[in-house]
């Protein structure tokens, strides 16, 4: 917890917001089609609605180790330090124009992840998943559960727990300008030893 203090301090001083009215604008709206589960034999259609978000279970096998590698991700990714962040983000696999890209959203003051490096208090977090649609057989379902991969969207808010307004799809977890959260797809493997992950951050173009 002080190190946390000490961290949204740090950030708070180095970054912080003078009164302005150029933050007031609005997140796009959500459209047919995107934030598509990435599942096999998945096959959107013109007028797929997004597919719903739904919270990982607390006995998901699943849960603990993206709420490991979330713990890891977020004070790199507030602490506006690429050379702690970009490892994490694929390392020499993120291209220059993505790196410039996170850079620049993570220094946005009207973004949402400035709230985050300003706030007094540990950030509310949620770990979704994607619900499956309904047309999947039992054995899709079971194929899909068995595979040594997953992906989650993790979100934080600044805003307190009881307050705090999070995505419905994967849409809305863009990190828009106007979102009162800040969201991170984490790519999960456990085919090697130890097992790796990556993140994916979500950049308004």
């Amino acid at each position: 917890m002080r190190r946390f203090h000490a961290l949204a301090a740090l950030g708070a001083a180095m970054l912080a917001v003078p009164a302005h009215a150029a933050c007031d604008s609005a997140p796009p709206p959500a459209k047919g089609g995107e934030g598509a589960p990435i599942v096999p034999g998945y096959e959107p259609g013109p007028e797929t609605p997004p597919s719903p978000l739904v919270e990982l279970a607390a006995d998901s096998l699943w849960r603990a180790r993206f709420a490991a590698a979330a713990d890891e991700l977020l004070p790199a990714l507030l602490s506006g330090d690429a050379a702690r962040w970009r490892p994490l983000l694929g390392g020499p696999w993120l291209n220059e124009a993505d790196r410039a890209k996170v850079s620049a959203l993570l220094a946005d003051q009207c973004g949402p992840f400035i709230p985050l490096v300003q706030a007094t208090r540990p950030p509310a977090r949620r770990i979704f998943g994607w619900s499956v649609p309904s047309t999947y057989s039992p054995a899709d379902r079971a194929e899909i559960a068995a595979r040594p991969e997953a992906e989650a969207l993790v979100c934080w808010s600044a805003q307190p727990p009881g307050e705090a307004s999070w995505p419905q799809t994967a849409v809305e977890a863009d990190n828009a300008r106007g979102r009162t959260y800040a969201c991170a797809r984490i790519v999960y493997s456990v085919r090697e030893s130890p097992p790796q992950w990556r993140a994916f951050i979500e950049a308004p173009a």
